[in-house]
């Protein structure tokens, strides 16, 4: 898609190379696939940026998947026929970068988008071979979309989820479109007077640019750094019965 001129000018302008960054966005619509999607259309928009500089991009709809309700890595080995959610779930672990895009429905994230956080919840007690939990050096955002108010009360839902399962949440990590109060233009759509909504609005786009670089940035500097330091923070060490301020009792 083509980006806002001032969002192609700091494509064009940045001095960072991002091509090592993997990114996956997961729209959390109600609609499969081939449906028209206004959250996608947001999506679009910072996938572009990313994709702009040399990020790896993958867009997946999980309505388009048979993933079992739960709160189990694998819901088949808990009476489910069939389950997608680990499929699903390698990709996450191979994203430096999350974004969970929703539509507002009744003032909430959409049910797909709660189901999804259920399912990370499920793995949130894996470890990484440093013995902190699975999603640390993993940075978080989300896209929100409707014509009611709630942007930030779904966002504030979302992104808690996402850091209390260890995602690093930067500065200014959501972004969204709503219209006027009750049934209007959704997302993309065009308007009377030829303007598309939320494409054309500066406030979206700004926010929605924001978001997208705080996500590269942060998870550049996080894998730069070879990940969050493995002090203080490992479940392993804690259950061994060690004191992070004292050395291992086990190993005096």
């Amino acid at each position: 898609m083509s980006l806002h001129p001032k969002q192609q000018a700091l494509c064009d302008d940045s001095p960072f190379d991002y091509s090592g960054l993997r990114a996956l966005f997961l729209n959390c619509t109600l609609k499969p696939s081939p449906g028209t999607s206004h959250t996608r259309r947001l999506i679009d928009v910072s996938a572009a940026i990313m994709e702009a500089n040399g990020v790896e991009v993958e867009v997946l709809r999980p309505v388009d998947h048979d993933m079992a309700p739960g709160v189990y890595k694998d819901m088949t080995e808990h009476g489910a026929a069939t389950d997608d959610w680990p499929k699903i779930y390698e990709k996450v672990q191979r994203a430096h970068i999350l974004v969970l895009g929703s539509p507002i429905w009744l003032g909430e994230k959409s049910s797909v988008c709660q189901q999804v956080i259920e399912r990370l919840y499920a793995t949130s007690g894996d470890l990484n071979d440093r013995g902190q939990y699975a999603y640390y050096d993993r940075v978080g955002g989300c896209l929100i979309t409707g014509n009611e108010d709630g942007i930030k009360h779904c966002s504030m839902g979302i992104l808690y989820a996402l850091q209390h399962l260890g995602y690093v949440i930067p500065p200014q990590a959501d972004a969204g479109w709503i219209g006027e109060a009750g049934p209007g233009v959704s997302y993309g759509q065009e308007r009377d007077d030829g303007s598309r909504a939320g494409v054309d609005n500066d406030f979206t786009q700004r926010n929605t640019t924001f978001m997208t670089w705080n996500l590269m940035h942060l998870a550049y500097m996080i894998d730069n750094a070879g990940g969050i330091p493995a002090h203080g923070n490992q479940r392993s060490e804690w259950a061994a019965g060690c004191r992070f301020d004292h050395p291992n009792p086990e190993h005096r």
